[in-house]
């Protein structure tokens, strides 16, 4: 365990953000000889994109995968450098939406936002849950689907957590939300596709 705080901010930045940038749907797609994900659909090497390969099973091991990145980068740095928990979740999702591998192009990071928010304060996760399952549902658009809890979880964590954990969900949803640029200026052009549809 790492008491100096100034060292445990490092270690949990850098460790935090290499378990975040591990691209398990480049990796899962190319184990699966389905070639690049990158060169499929939108390019991204989300579940959103792997599910456009017709794998459903891939793109839901993508899905629990990515989310799982969170988990582990804010549990496991937790343990070794206590208090970081700001630093941990934000920098796993930095890690996946800019990869140093990949040439720092990755993924969205909803579902690692996901995966920062169950292990870092439970009930802002099930709610996030929750209000993608509405939103998917009612509008079918993945995209409208993740911003919207995204942008709702630093009010939730205020309400079920504290202003340090609404802080990270803030820095977790303006990261999310910046990769989703190009979404955005599709919903506003009407363009962006609805779920199943391929692109």
């Amino acid at each position: 365990m790492i008491t100096d705080p100034s060292m445990g901010f490092l270690v949990a930045l850098v460790g935090a953000y290499l378990i975040g940038s591990i691209p398990f749907g480049l990796l899962l797609t190319r184990w699966a000889g389905l070639g690049d994900i990158r060169a499929i659909g939108s390019g991204n090497i989300g579940a959103t994109n792997v599910l456009r390969t017709g794998r459903k099973g891939l793109a839901v091991a993508t899905l629990l995968l990515d989310a799982l990145k969170g988990v582990v980068a804010v549990l496991l740095l937790r343990w070794v450098a206590p208090e970081q928990d700001l630093v941990a979740g934000t920098a796993a999702v930095l890690g996946h939406t800019l990869p140093v591998w990949l040439g720092f192009r990755g993924g969205k990071g909803g579902a690692t936002a996901l995966g920062v928010c169950a292990a870092a304060m439970w009930p802002v996760a099930l709610c996030c849950v929750a209000l993608w399952l509405v939103t998917a549902k009612v509008v079918r658009i993945s995209s409208v689907a993740t911003l919207v809890p995204m942008a709702a979880s630093p009010l939730l964590a205020l309400v079920f957590s504290d202003a340090e954990h609404a802080l990270m969900a803030l820095l977790v949803a303006v990261l999310v939300v910046w990769r989703h640029e190009g979404n955005i200026r599709r919903l506003l052009a009407g363009t962006e596709p609805r779920i199943g549809e391929k692109r």
